[in-house]
């Protein structure tokens, strides 16, 4: 600091007073500007070839990258005459990369061991069963994911004080470091998931881990370049975590719900809007838990249990218990579905369901119970096939098993129909492919 203020002064008096004293020839600057530069430059490599602190190492390279390059000789004063000199930088390059590599080395060391320091206390914050605190009426463990953002931020930042080239490389190490750091996380997350259903605030903590991924998410999505390899990955690593906690969520409720879904079959549909409106009470005590997800995931949750339920619902009509002959019975059955289809459209949607894709699935296949004219039949299943194209022949065929009035003629005019329909047609969202038949 010293020796720049010095340069930086000395050089302004040379400019200010002296040059002018001297004839243009004698180059009486840059006579001065070389002195000064090859003193300050060979100060600057004493200091780099001698065993430094990670502290100076950085302040040596700050003056090597930034200070000298740019608040001296940039300097308003002296920026012209000192393009004309042309000083050089203060180290050789050979040295500053060695510096670079060290800096970097030590730099991401130091911050891969802060984070798995960090892991380590939230793990034992874990195993001490405390209800997480609460922010916003959202379970919360965002010490953990402060942290880390901060440190990797903080960490980037310094480097890109120094230089874009040694901030870019940091970058690029810091995000395979978070790579690294949110597998471990994931790893963590399954053991506590797997070893502690017994804690009294086991679903909490499931829920603040969850709210988690929201910070790291928005950050890596913000603030990653897209050619980032690592992007993906962390991306993906955060699915994981945030899939896995979803499940254990819902076990319970869809564990309650099995049964209550067979009773549709059991009675032939005729009680089949009380065993709705026991399917809707069932989930509703649930979803008040899932609240305390941050809104992202809450909506994520609601539309695994939105598509659960339409889900389990076409199970049911595919099971080949029911088979109606007259069509009076059809669209008995039809009115049913309809109106079981229209409670649980509006029970989901109230609850903030956003996957409006489900609502039209139980509509349409009431309406190809209800129909009985072969063309219009054929028009409603290359609409639902259009809507769902992952309906196979194989779905079709079984729930096409409650109109026993079809001759074996109609049936395989209509089943070639949808295989013609849906034959090269990739599947949108899944509903239908994830229906086995038996």
């Amino acid at each position: 600091l010293h020796m720049g203020k010095t340069m930086k002064e000395d050089l302004t008096v040379v400019v200010k007073y002296i040059k002018q004293l001297y004839p243009p020839e004698f180059n009486v600057f840059s006579t001065y500007a070389e002195l000064y530069h090859n003193y300050f430059a060979s100060q600057a490599k004493k200091n780099a070839e001698s065993h430094l602190e990670d502290k100076d190492i950085y302040l040596l390279l700050s003056w090597v990258h930034n200070i000298y390059p740019k608040d001296m000789r940039k300097d308003h004063v002296l920026a012209e005459e000192l393009e004309k000199a042309k000083l050089g930088s203060l180290l050789p390059s050979g040295l500053s990369k060695e510096l670079e590599k060290k800096y970097l080395d030590s730099e991401e060391a130091t911050i891969k061991n802060s984070l798995s320091k960090c892991l380590d206390k939230e793990i034992q914050r874990w195993k001490e069963d405390k209800e997480p605190e609460k922010l916003n009426g959202h379970f919360q463990s965002e010490l953990l994911a402060i942290f880390v953002i901060q440190s990797v931020y903080s960490g980037q930042k310094r480097a890109k004080d120094i230089s874009t080239a040694v901030g870019e490389e940091l970058s690029h190490r810091l995000s395979q470091v978070l790579l690294a750091f949110l597998k471990s996380y994931r790893d963590a997350f399954e053991d506590f998931k797997e070893k502690s259903k017994k804690h009294r605030y086991y679903k909490p903590i499931l829920i603040a881990n969850i709210n988690n991924c929201w910070n790291f998410r928005d950050y890596a999505e913000k603030n990653m370049a897209e050619k980032d390899d690592n992007k993906a990955c962390i991306l993906s690593t955060l699915g994981d975590i945030e899939s896995s906690g979803f499940d254990v969520l819902l076990q319970q409720l869809f564990a309650q719900l099995k049964p209550i879904y067979k009773k549709f079959t059991e009675n032939k549909w005729d009680s089949s809007n009380e065993i709705m409106n026991e399917i809707i009470k069932t989930t509703s005590k649930h979803i008040s838990d899932f609240r305390t997800l941050k809104d992202p995931f809450y909506h994520a949750i609601i539309e695994k249990i939105h598509a659960r339920l339409v889900k389990e619902y076409i199970v049911r009509l595919l099971k080949r218990k029911v088979s109606l002959k007259t069509p009076a019975q059809q669209q008995n059955l039809a009115q049913h579905i309809s109106k079981n289809a229209a409670d649980l459209e509006a029970f989901c949607t109230s609850n903030g369901s956003q996957a409006t894709w489900l609502n039209s699935a139980l509509p349409k296949l009431a309406e190809i119970i209800r129909l009985q004219d072969l063309g219009a039949i054929k028009i409603e299943v290359a609409t639902l096939a259009t809507t769902y194209p992952d309906i196979r022949k194989r779905h079709l065929e079984a729930f096409l098993y409650i109109k026993a009035n079809l001759s074996r003629g109609e049936l395989k005019s209509i089943l070639g129909y949808l295989a013609d329909s849906t034959a090269s047609t990739p599947p949108g969202a899944p509903l239908f492919s994830n229906i086995n038949v038996s």
